[in-house]
């Protein structure tokens, strides 16, 4: 006799026990396990087990399952499933599968209701839920926020729809998402590259040196007139840092000392330092802060820009090849190179349209509290949360974070 295959669901309260009581009932009569899965949400069970049995011993199977479940108090539904089912379940456990994280705030019901809508709207199946954040932080605060990590399976092109969609939906519930493709590489991050002004600290530097030289507006000029596609970058670059000349080195060493982190940036390193992660400041900024920042924190790697000091004071001159856009993904390959990482290993993190080169060639390439453009471009945003929100997007857990940083005040 040919074998059937039986669906068994098991629903109730979580106890101890149960599963061996299962799968000693499955063994018991020949069953062979072919699928598993099981959640327990404040201790109540959902269950899911495919089985496939002798056609002669499924009764058998089917009554003694339904008589021990419900013994251990568990309601039990079975389901004899056809061949022709199981094949179609196959070939669609064959699809590509994503991983998409999603940052909620207070509106994380609506969030979810977005989300789940956008997904079936793009043909895409929701496999698996795990939430990442604590179970507390999931309470109705001010202050709160839910993380959730979805598994999808789909084809490419639905997930390119999927993308523009939660973009759009993003900006009406206020929440954060980031879709990757579920690949060993997503598993296996090794190098975190970070931008520095306004993505690892609140300013910038530039700006708050020429406040203090008394350029302030010459050099807002010149910014507005390379943003306006008047000046590239190096130019204009070279052009503000002409306007420091004669500015004492003291001033650059306490604006330095000012700096202030961004919110989540001091968890972040932390945690990455703990998990074993490298990581780098990738700047157009000053190699001065940089190296502050360094000393400060641990990080591995800074290449920035050098001012020229001549007795104390500052030339306007610029010591070296300036960081711009193509430098800075340049480098991100180069120390990858060094330190024996894959690109697709890396992590990228910048808020500014000169992060674009070094973001897109990145493993996972997030836009830290972008303009809408650099958002737009970027395949991973973060707009509503701090910059340790970067962990759940690499698939850590508060419990992971939460273990990693008691261990590294020990």
């Amino acid at each position: 006799m040919a074998n059937e295959i039986i669906l068994i669901n098991v629903s109730g309260r979580d106890k101890p026990g149960l599963m061996s009581v299962l799968s000693g009932t499955l063994a018991e009569h020949g069953g062979h396990l072919l699928d598993i899965g099981q959640a327990v949400i404040h201790e109540d069970l959902a269950l899911g087990i495919l089985v496939e049995v002798p056609a002669e011993r499924a009764g058998d199977l089917i009554k003694d399952t339904m008589f021990r479940a419900n013994a251990a108090g568990s309601t039990v539904r079975i389901s004899q499933i056809t061949d022709a089912d199981y094949q179609v379940w196959l070939q669609a456990s064959g699809q590509q599968r994503f991983i998409l994280t999603v940052l909620a705030g207070t509106q994380a019901s609506e969030t979810l209701h977005a989300v789940s809508t956008v997904s079936h709207n793009c043909n895409l199946n929701i496999d698996t839920v795990r939430r990442l954040t604590d179970r507390g932080a999931a309470q109705s605060a001010a202050d709160t926020k839910l993380c959730m990590e979805m598994r999808l399976r789909g084809a490419r092109q639905d997930i390119l729809r999927l993308q523009e969609q939660l973009l759009e939906a993003s900006d009406t519930w206020n929440f954060d998402f980031s879709v990757q493709e579920d690949t060993v590489f997503r598993r296996n991050r090794r190098l975190v590259a970070f931008d520095m002004d306004s993505t690892l600290i609140t300013e910038e530097v530039m700006d708050e040196l020429a406040k203090r030289h008394g350029v302030g507006d010459e050099v807002v000029a010149i910014t507005r007139r390379a943003m306006a596609g008047e000046l590239d970058f190096k130019e204009s670059f070279r052009q503000r840092a002409a306007r420091l000349a004669g500015m004492p080195e003291t001033i650059l060493a306490e604006v330095a000392q000012a700096v202030q982190l961004n919110v989540g940036a001091h968890r972040l390193l932390r945690a990455l330092k703990h998990f074993g992660y490298k990581t780098v400041v990738l700047s157009g900024g000053f190699q001065y802060v940089g190296e502050v920042l360094q000393a400060d924190l641990g990080i591995d790697h800074v290449y920035a820009n050098t001012l020229e000091i001549v007795d104390g004071r500052m030339t306007g001159a610029v010591v070296g090849d300036i960081v711009d856009a193509a430098e800075k993904a340049r480098l991100l390959a180069e120390i990858a190179a060094k330190e024996g990482v894959a690109l697709p290993q890396t992590i990228a993190i910048g808020d500014g349209a000169n992060d674009l080169p070094m973001l897109s060639q990145a493993g996972l390439g997030v836009a830290f509290h972008a303009k809408q453009i650099v958002r737009e471009s970027a395949r991973h945003a973060i707009s509503n949360f701090g910059l340790d929100a970067v962990l759940y997007l690499i698939g850590f857990s508060d419990r992971d974070i939460t273990e990693a940083l008691n261990n590294a005040s020990a």
